[in-house]
């Protein structure tokens, strides 16, 4: 039976598994770095979303894995122009071998993994960026040591990243804080779900409006962009709201002493963090981006694996 990474809860019981073979393909001597699970096969690319990071890494990562990416953006394919997303899956389902998805709509996702008889990956959606949140939990590992009873202080917009970091972190076991506003606070059903996640896995989860109550003591400071691509329209009102929650100076003091600093990017410095953060000591920006290549490596072997 195929299998779908959707959401960050798909990879239930097999995310540690996932980053310990993302830590082996890293290490260029370990013998997981040459496995070729891909080999002569294809891994279609959909994407209605610019993209640096999640299309550089994915076709990097299906080349490494002895595999070909075809790159599909939605305006150069019939799904463009009308065709449903129902017949999009069944056709492409008989020329590749795996999907890729990044979309406006959660909904979309789920219709294609649906009807498609080939694995899906969801490459963001509205809702959820689950490859990003495995990479970030990479990162903290490698860092951090470990996962479980680690404090993670999300400051920001209630948005996909910040669902899938309360999923993933109360999967790993971790402390998960969100400070956001009131205006953008992480959905309740969100909400709900890493609640009972942090239950069954010893985690913790908070949702305040308070940026100090989350950062304080916290291991790790994570923050995003606070327009997400479909937000433009209300830019200046985003401003507005999440100028509170800049990760500047004042908010790494009162965080632990060693804690990393954490940003999925793109970065609009000086609005949701200051140069100095994102450039100084703290920062592992770039091991986090660079993480997504071997993480979504593990996942696609994962996927293949069945």
């Amino acid at each position: 039976m195929k299998r779908d990474i959707i959401s960050v809860l798909d990879m239930e019981r097999d995310l540690a598994d996932i980053l310990r073979m993302a830590t082996r393909m890293k290490d260029p001597n370990a013998p997981e770095s040459s496995l070729r699970p891909l080999e002569k096969m294809t891994v279609g690319m959909i994407f209605e979303k610019s993209s640096t990071r999640t299309r550089v890494s994915f076709e990097i990562g299906v080349r490494q894995l002895g595999g070909h990416a075809i790159f599909l953006n939605k305006n150069d394919i019939q799904m463009g122009r009308g065709e449903t997303v129902h017949d999009t899956a069944k056709v492409l389902s008989r020329y590749v071998d795996m999907l890729v998805y990044r979309a406006y709509r959660r909904s979309d996702v789920v219709e294609l993994a649906r009807h498609a008889s080939v694995p899906v990956i969801n490459a963001l959606d509205d809702m959820e960026h689950p490859c990003q949140i495995a990479a970030d939990l990479l990162t903290v590992l490698e860092h951090k040591g470990g996962l479980a009873g680690k404090v993670l202080a999300y400051l920001g917009d209630g948005n996909n990243v910040c669902n899938s970091l309360l999923l993933g972190g109360a999967l790993m076991g971790m402390e998960v804080r969100a400070a956001c506003p009131r205006r953008y606070t992480v959905k309740q059903e969100f909400l709900e779900k890493a609640q009972r996640t942090a239950k069954r896995h010893e985690g913790k989860v908070l949702v305040t409006e308070d940026p100090a109550q989350a950062a304080k003591g916290a291991d790790v400071l994570y923050t995003d962009t606070w327009v997400s691509m479909g937000d433009e329209a209300e830019a200046k009102a985003r401003k507005e709201f999440l100028t509170p929650y800049r990760i500047g100076d004042s908010v790494v003091d009162i965080a632990d002493k060693d804690c990393i600093i954490m940003h999925c990017l793109p970065a609009h410095r000086g609005e949701e963090i200051t140069d100095d953060v994102i450039d100084g000591p703290h920062s592992v920006v770039f091991d986090q981006a660079e993480n997504r290549l071997h993480v979504q490596k593990a996942i696609m072997a994962a996927l293949i694996k069945g």
